[in-house]
């Protein structure tokens, strides 16, 4: 199994960019794991204590379930979906079982923080995009999707985004392997690495 990391800022591309590569590579070959659903659970907290927790933070996620849940899958067993509820601030994971394909992709803010993680990667690709960009995409992102307010995200912006962004997140780009600009709708960055992993597979006969 290929396991590839993508690294950024929240709204840089992330999920854009691998998702785009799975579907150049198939459904069949490529999945791909995003580290939000791997957020530690508070179930002894209440609403209002956990929507002030810092979420941006590297202790915020389940390091060890993560690695251990990437490590079965690397070894050729399925794993069980996890999965989060933004709105409620809580773990909602699934009986949907994972099988593991010839390439994994896990991307998160930081997917590059546990060095285990980063040892088992064969490719790191790290989003490069100007902050107030990546601002103005989590603005659009989290009223669509995620049920927030402008209120509300210009206080988590203010107090714990972009104080994690500048002590961990851009730092982040000393692990890459390959840094990606301008975000993940680069059709001709999705070519190159698609061609590249294909590659690969195809020198280890799994393509």
């Amino acid at each position: 199994m290929l396991f590839i990391g993508i690294c950024g800022a929240s709204g840089s591309g992330k999920s854009t960019l691998a998702d785009a590569l799975r579907e150049r590579l198939g459904d069949d070959r490529c999945f791909v794991l995003q580290q939000d659903a791997y957020y530690l659970d508070h179930p002894n907290l209440t609403f209002e204590e956990r929507v002030i927790l810092n979420y941006d933070e590297p202790e915020i996620f389940d390091h060890d379930l993560l690695l251990q849940d990437i490590k079965t899958l690397a070894s050729g067993q399925p794993i069980q979906r996890k999965a989060y509820d933004y709105a409620d601030h809580r773990r909602r994971d699934t009986n949907e079982t994972i099988w593991p394909r010839d390439v994994l992709i896990l991307e998160g803010i930081h997917c590059f923080h546990d060095e285990r993680l980063r040892d088992m990667m064969y490719l790191k690709l790290y989003m490069k995009v100007e902050p107030d960009i990546c601002l103005l995409r989590r603005i659009e992102r989290d009223i669509k999707e995620r049920g927030r307010d402008i209120d509300g995200i210009a206080a988590q912006y203010l107090t714990t985004v972009k104080p994690m962004y500048d002590r961990y997140i851009r730092n982040y780009v000393s692990h890459a392997d390959v840094i990606v600009a301008g975000g993940g709708k680069n059709a001709r960055i999705v070519d190159i690495l698609a061609g590249y992993v294909a590659d690969e597979l195809s020198k280890r006969g799994s393509f």
